[in-house]
């Protein structure tokens, strides 16, 4: 990763584990520090999954060590080989890189059968016919244990119809096989758990090579030891079924032995994070896809115009931890805000046009004015833009009668000032048979230029931008809001569908940007002055057919 893309991680609670293993020796004495990020190829990435991805690789790269990324396919079901190269372009995106360590755990699953057989062969695991219903009904309580009629069948009988699962000689459910442990463990994941399941399903990767799959608590730790991975890193619901991972790596003959830390998920307010829901969103076009720059989805945040830096910035300030808790959107938008201020150029665009006829400004004269591209950044330089009689303001810079402590155009209304070039004063305007402006008249101060007078006088007016009529381009806006109106939109029993913002996108037609815009390509972000940041989309922009999305406004709403 370049230098300034690095992120700055933090001392957290798994530094201080790690810490400790390569401390005391041990299992991890000269071992490199060896992580992996394991998202399963049913959907796109998520900001919830970017934290994964920054203390995964982050961890490593803190360490010097390494981190793979793995496809857990295990689960034939909604995997595509679409969402496997969505992973790998959206982990590139936020600046990380896996190297040659890139691997599927279906590559896995002839080794992971060869371990099932050999649980079976040490007495740890049986063919089980249970069905879905009585499973449930011999799973017991906190007070009665769990059981099984079929715990106790002969080893070579359970060998038999696990290998007649895999040759597909029984229908799903039929059977199951399961880890012979404990059935009046507390902990219920240890109550004998599948291990493996019949699924007649074709594979995105193995094809129909293999009709029985195995269960993710057995085939994760297979995999984490298989690629010799020395930290398995995994969210906090996964701590109840640490023993069971412990479990698999104990009793199989797996070349290492990895240690499983879990940390709290990132939660958003105003948002969803399931994949299934994600996915319901946009089937039932709900949304127009994936990357519609309301998803939390990475792609969808990269086509509304957030950067790496922002993403990575609001991970680390989130912080690591044991706790679960939910984060203000509104401070994920602090952090692109924070990074937009540096690195956007400005521009001035109208978003509702109305003209604005400077009367007495000599007709077919035009002239330019330097402007910089961003105060923060004096390398990036200036611009020239045009300024003639005819410009273009906001259509809410006016009113044809003021109302108390309005201080911008109306007519006889106090001077106000265009954005670096002259001081104007409103003298009135025309409108259609609906009453309508159509345009508002105004006279100049030639003596402004600049928007600095000489003569120091101090404008009770706004300052106001603008673009000039003749060369101004034509765009389309597009401005989002939270795609749920609702905090928690998932929270108790509510549906989601039922807080769905109405108003999350508003199109706007015929907004005027400077001349300069007309080759903006993506991912351009630029701050149209007054307005927020924008960006370029990157579907649906083409030369003849400008389109700008709002990344976020100017005001910041997030408090400290």
């Amino acid at each position: 990763m370049p230098e300034e893309l690095k992120p700055t991680m933090t001392q957290n609670f798994i530094h201080d584990f790690i810490d400790e293993d390569i401390a005391q020796g041990g299992q991890f004495q000269g071992m490199t520090v060896h992580t992996r990020f394991p998202p399963e190829p049913n959907g796109y990435l998520h900001i919830g999954h970017a934290k994964a991805i920054f203390v995964d690789f982050g961890t490593a790269e803190k360490y010097g060590g390494l981190c793979n990324l793995r496809m857990d396919d295990t689960n034939p079901t909604k995997e595509d080989v679409e969402y496997v190269e969505a992973i790998q372009e959206d982990i590139h995106w936020l600046g990380y890189d896996w190297g040659d360590r890139f691997y599927f755990a279906s590559d896995y699953f002839e080794q992971m059968y060869e371990y099932a057989v050999e649980l079976i062969k040490k007495g740890l695991a049986y063919v089980c016919e249970l069905t879905p219903e009585e499973f449930r009904e011999y799973r017991g309580d906190v007070n009665t244990p769990a059981r099984s009629p079929w715990r106790d069948r002969p080893v070579e009988e359970s060998l038999d119809l696990f290998a007649r699962m895999r040759a597909g000689e029984f229908p799903n459910g039929k059977y199951t096989l399961r880890a012979k442990i404990d059935l009046t463990s507390g902990n219920f994941n240890m109550r004998d758990p599948v291990i493996y399941r019949i699924n007649h399903m074709h594979h995105h990767r193995q094809g129909d090579k293999w009709c029985i799959y195995p269960m993710y608590d057995f085939a994760h730790p297979i995999e984490d030891a298989l690629e010799g991975i020395t930290h398995s890193l995994c969210s906090l619901e996964f701590e109840d079924h640490r023993p069971l991972y412990d479990w698999v790596i104990q009793n199989c003959p797996v070349p290492a032995k990895p240690r499983q830390i879990e940390f709290a998920r990132l939660g958003i307010n105003y948002t969803v994070m399931s994949k299934r829901k994600l996915r319901q969103l946009v089937e039932e076009g709900r949304v127009s896809g994936w990357d519609d720059p309301r998803m939390p989805t990475l792609c969808g945040l990269r086509r509304r115009g957030y950067t790496p830096r922002a993403i990575r910035n609001f991970s680390e300030r989130n912080g690591v931890s044991k706790a679960a808790s939910t984060v203000e959107y509104a401070f994920l938008e602090h952090c692109l805000r924070e990074d937009l201020n540096e690195t956007a150029q400005r521009r001035m665009a109208v978003l509702r046009p109305v003209k604005l006829e400077i009367t007495n400004y000599p007709e077919g004269q035009s002239e330019s004015f330097t402007v910089e591209n961003n105060p923060n950044r004096p390398e990036d330089g200036s611009r020239q833009v045009t300024f003639s009689r005819e410009l273009y303001i906001e259509a809410d810079d006016f009113l044809p009668a003021p109302v108390p402590k309005y201080k911008r155009l109306y007519p006889d209304g106090p001077e106000c000032r265009l954005k670096g070039a002259y001081v104007i004063k409103c003298t009135g305007c025309e409108t259609d048979g609906n009453g309508n402006v159509t345009k508002i008249t105004a006279t100049y101060d030639p003596d402004s230029k600049g928007g600095d007078p000489a003569d120091g006088r101090k404008i009770k007016g706004a300052t106001i931008h603008w673009v000039d009529a003749a060369t101004a381009v034509d765009a389309e806006i597009r401005l989002y809001d939270n795609l749920f109106s609702d905090a928690e939109p998932d929270a108790g029993d509510k549906n989601f569908l039922d807080c769905l913002n109405p108003g999350s996108l508003e199109v706007l037609s015929g907004a005027k940007v400077e001349a300069g815009l007309a080759g903006a390509k993506a991912p351009a972000s630029f701050q149209f002055l007054r307005q927020g940041y924008f960006c370029v989309d990157n579907r649906d922009s083409a030369p003849d057919h400008l389109v700008f999305n709002r990344s976020v406004s100017l005001k910041d709403s997030f408090k400290f």
